[in-house]
């Protein structure tokens, strides 16, 4: 009887579906009455309008686009669901499938090493039968210090792993166990002088290996380490991490523990993370084999160890896993403040817009924390009959074809073990995938830095689907940004290779709905175009300025009809929005820090993600990735726990705020002393909250320029403050120059 209860149950919140929906009605209603209230004007005798034509144009392409893109959003809205999962069903650990664990790291200087061990180890401590577990870390960096570390990792792996067994730790990493706030012991050990003993002894190792890795990374920098120059210019290194067994240990089944850095030269493209995760899938393929696989960054810790039975009950699930890709968790992190001043961690995307995807054919794959099959990666190999063939699409290692061919059997690792060097250092070569179609059909695929969003939509395109798993207990934590530069510059980086995808011939509007459901397309469309925010935001927040300094009317009157419908998609978006946020833990401030935010990245990364993204297609700039800085430092951590936000981030970031700003302040001050000289408040009504709104949400701003004092304010640089002025003038004199030709 216990075998036929099922692994995991959907739950549909109907009430929250109905209200979506309704909203989706009157919202969209609303739109329609907007439309046709703009179109009228273009009916009018041009002599009696009162209104240039072109400012009229621009706020009407503005309100199309807001449009287009709030339509493509309400996909996520249409059928959302949550999921409850029962891994005490799973069948006993000799019958579960091995997993391989993916550990991608690239800069040493970005990405502290000793974090990098932790989620190693917290990896390897995964609540799973360990001779079923291989841990596989990409260093793209082909950094001496990363492969010294994992040596010295597996040396206190045989003391973590043992206590963590023994003592039913929930956190196994031992950076976060070992922490004051992180400590999960339970109280009916806090009194055991065994346990304590031990935990002091496990403490005094965990200091030693940090001190190791301390000491080797200081020898290395005294020595003139050059790994910032060979991480673009290094041959292929491949080591299986073993250490000979201490008789003081307690003898214990490790994971298999291998490292592995792909060769990288300056005239070869290497793609990034997803040729990193590539390679990693072809040297695994031909050691473990095994038909799952769990990718992480390197900074993305197992905070709990049931993850890998949780993402099983879905993948073992028989009226789910043949057409199953893979399983997402959500990110989230341990370093967020309970305000999360910069929305770090993505409240909208995990709470609301995943879950929306998972009710249609799941989430988008998110780039780290997911457990996805192995087979769903290989594409349409099935289909090709002879040796030839397959080595014309996978490549010519007659043992990654073999791979193929074979299913994982106990002593497969074993067997790689013997593989001969050259075999998997060809796999990890850079010409390896020359004439293949590694990228293109097959594994992660290329052609944009979100290789994640790229390879997942592909999935669905080939009709696998996805679930998402969001235990009440976050199965992985990650580092949040925790500064204003990080987040911008990495915003910068993901919404140009999201507008990749966009401007690609893989348009989810173009290539979706021949392959997959309406609904789905729209949702990765929404992701794809939502960049295209920064188009309307920078004339909102100029154009309706300028026109009211002028007495310019754009909108209607207090008394007109259609001033209601204005008001009214004004407050429907927002009390939608608030709805979300409080009825997801969030706060009327998380609301605020959300409109802050989601105005700040527009004017700015979206306009740069952009950009670039033009550039690119028509070949003037080449693709580029750059690691979030994952570096703790101890300023900007007190500025971010004081709610107090970091400004010292690059001019190209802090020019178009505070352009913008000043730009909404002179002109509101200037409408208020036009509106009390001339009367016609009932006109500009509109166009005075514009500018007033921008200016009380952005208010963090102005403090940071004006009022406060510590080193994360803005420095009113002689640069800063002269371009800031050019580019206000700029605009302001084009614009007023187009007003005033009526």
């Amino acid at each position: 009887m216990e075998e036929t209860l099922p692994l995991s149950l959907i739950h549909v919140n109907k009430s929250l579906v109905f209200t979506n929906r309704l909203h989706l009605l009157l919202h969209f209603t609303a739109i329609c009455f907007l439309v046709y209230y703009r179109l009228c004007f273009f009916f009018q005798d041009p002599q009696i309008r009162g209104t240039p034509l072109f400012p009229w144009l621009l706020v009407f392409a503005s309100e199309i686009i807001l449009s287009f893109i709030w339509i493509l959003e309400q996909a996520f809205r249409w059928h959302p669901i949550s999921r409850t999962v029962f891994p005490e069903r799973l069948p006993q650990d000799d019958k579960l499938p091995p997993i391989d664990v993916f550990i991608c790291t690239a800069d040493p200087t970005k990405e502290p090493t000793l974090d990098v061990m932790n989620t190693l180890l917290s990896a390897m401590a995964l609540d799973y039968p360990p001779e079923k577990l291989h841990v596989y870390v990409s260093d793209d960096g082909g950094s001496p210090l990363t492969l010294n570390a994992m040596r010295e990792a597996l040396k206190f792996a045989r003391w973590w792993l043992p206590f963590c067994i023994r003592y039913r730790v929930k956190c196994r990493c031992p950076k976060a166990y070992f922490s004051a706030s992180e400590n999960d012991d339970g109280d009916d050990l806090a009194g055991s002088m065994e346990f304590l003993a031990d935990k002091k002894m496990i403490k005094e190792k965990y200091d030693a290996f940090k001190e190791d890795i301390e000491r080797v990374k200081e020898d290395r920098g005294n020595s003139g380490d050059t790994t910032g120059i060979m991480g673009q210019n290094h041959p292929p290194i491949i080591e299986v991490i073993q250490e000979n067994n201490s008789s003081e240990i307690e003898q214990l089944t490790l994971p298999f523990l291998a490292y592995v850095s792909r060769e990288k030269k300056p005239s070869h493209p290497h793609h990034f993370k997803a040729g990193a995760l590539n390679v990693l899938y072809r040297v695994s393929a031909v050691i473990s084999n095994a038909p799952y696989i769990l990718v992480l960054d390197c900074d993305m810790l197992c905070n709990a160890p049931a993850s890998a039975r949780q993402a099983l009950c879905f993948h073992l699930d028989p009226k789910i896993s043949p057409s199953l890709a893979f399983v997402q968790f959500p990110q989230k992190y341990h370093n967020i403040s309970k305000n999360d001043i910069y929305d770090s961690q993505h409240r909208s995307a995990y709470k609301v817009l995943w879950q929306g995807m998972d009710g249609l054919k799941g989430p988008v794959l998110s780039g780290t924390g997911f457990y996805i099959k192995r087979e769903s990666l290989y594409g349409n190999y099935k289909i090709k009959d002879t040796d030839l063939e397959l080595q014309q699409y996978v490549g010519t290692s007659n043992e990654l074809i073999k791979s193929l061919k074979q299913n994982y059997t106990p002593d497969s690792v074993t067997v790689g073990h013997t593989l001969p060097q050259e075999e998997t250092l060809l796999l990890a070569s850079c010409n390896y995938e020359t004439g293949t179609k590694w990228g293109k059909e097959v594994g992660f695929l290329y052609g944009t830095v979100c290789e994640d969003v790229h390879t997942g939509f592909i999935l669905n395109c080939n009709g696998w689907n996805s679930v998402l798993c969001d235990p009440p207990q976050p199965q992985f934590l990650g580092n949040g940004t925790t500064n204003l530069n990080d987040l911008l510059i990495q915003g910068t980086r993901w919404y140009s290779g999201l507008l990749d995808i966009g401007l690609s011939r893989f348009c989810p509007l173009i290539c979706g709905p021949l392959r997959m459901s309406l609904l789905q397309s729209l949702c990765y469309a929404q992701l794809t175009y939502f960049p295209l925010y920064c188009l309307p935001l920078w004339c909102l927040a100029i154009v309706p300025q300028l026109c009211l300094v002028n007495g310019v009317p754009l909108y209607p009157k207090v008394s007109d009809p259609f001033f209601f419908i204005f008001v009214f998609i004004l407050l429907s978006a927002f009390t939608k929005h608030l709805v979300e946020v409080l009825s997801t833990g969030g706060t009327l401030r998380k609301w605020n820090v959300e409109q802050r935010i989601w105005m700040i990245r527009s004017i700015t990364s979206h306009s740069y993600g952009c950009l670039d993204a033009v550039l690119k297609k028509f070949g003037l700039r080449e693709a580029s990735f750059l690691p979030t800085n994952k570096v703790e430092d101890d300023e900007q951590t007190r500025l971010y726990q004081m709610d107090k936000y970091d400004f010292r981030t690059s001019n190209m970031f802090l020019v178009p705020m505070v352009a913008l700003l000043t730009i909404n302040i002179c002109c509101f001050i200037g409408g208020i002393y036009r509106v009390l000289s001339v009367g016609d408040w009932d006109k500009m009504f509109i166009q005075l909250f514009l500018p007033a709104y921008v200016i009380v949400v952005n208010y963090p701003i102005i403090e940071g320029l004006v009022i406060r004092k510590d080193v994360g304010r803005i420095y009113p640089s002689l640069p800063l403050v002269l371009t800031c002025n050019i580019l206000a003038t700029t605009i302001t004199a084009t614009l007023y120059s187009q007003l005033r030709k009526v």
